[in-house]
């Protein structure tokens, strides 16, 4: 069975938890440690309903499914490439009933999903805007890494629609675009309540940021202690280690 889900120019790696694995193709978008840190930073709560927007090879639904009681977990897909090997990876590691993998555009989310049909939305969206010196701005990286084919308002627009009052949203994104995220999770009524800054060494500025929206919630925002990746060069900080359960 194993053989007939991957493709030569494929791999298989261990996430690390519960025996998870996740096929990725090294010469395209491979996952990193952004989404691992969403995935823990991410509340799920029993019985729970997820969308993962942008899901890429699926890794944050397989790893929420792991780590969480959620009931069910959807992953959005633009790239066909991309969404059939993460439906691969959901037949690997024989989660079918509690995982499904959907090929569509955010921006058509109201043609996909019903509105507040999710408890929880998460995502790791395409972080830059800059398109200058892309030499092909619709490359599988480019397409996962910069906003060509979706925009910041286009996520959070989706989370929105998806979500019912109180419903929560996750997010991981560059601390240089805190007041635009903000402002835009505003504009959909998605009110900022947590966040967590990501610094790569103790005394370097942070490279990372993760957010909790609450749709409908109150004004207020608690700022969580900053997560150091590393407490010396390629030494992982202990809480590192906790994350990835060594």
């Amino acid at each position: 069975m194993e053989k007939d889900l991957i493709y030569e120019d494929e791999r298989i790696d261990d996430l690390q938890c519960k025996g998870y694995r996740l096929i990725q193709k090294p010469k395209g978008f491979c996952f990193g440690v952004d989404a691992v840190l969403l995935s823990d930073f991410s509340r799920v709560k029993k019985g729970q309903r997820v969308l993962d927007l942008c899901t890429g090879g699926g890794v944050i639904p397989i790893l929420l499914a792991a780590k969480t009681e959620g009931e069910h977990f959807t992953g959005l897909e633009l790239q066909s490439e991309y969404a059939d090997m993460a439906d691969r990876s959901v037949r690997l590691n024989r989660l079918e009933e509690r995982i499904d993998i959907r090929c569509g555009d955010v921006r058509e989310i109201r043609n996909l999903f019903a509105p507040a049909s999710f408890s929880v939305v998460t995502v790791n969206p395409p972080y830059m805007t800059d398109h200058h010196g892309l030499k092909n701005l619709y490359e599988p990286k480019t397409i996962a890494r910069h906003e060509v084919a979706l925009s910041l308002s286009d996520v959070i627009r989706a989370a929105s629609y998806v979500l019912p009052e109180r419903g929560s949203f996750f997010m991981i994104h560059k601390p240089f675009r805190l007041a635009e995220i903000f402002f835009t999770m505003k504009e959909y009524h998605l009110e900022p309540k947590r966040m967590r800054l990501i610094h790569p060494y103790v005394d370097k500025e942070p490279t990372m940021v993760m957010i909790e929206g609450a749709k409908g919630g109150r004004e207020r925002i608690t700022v969580e202690p900053p997560l150091v990746l590393y407490k010396d060069k390629n030494v992982y900080s202990d809480e590192i280690h906790r994350i990835y359960g060594k």
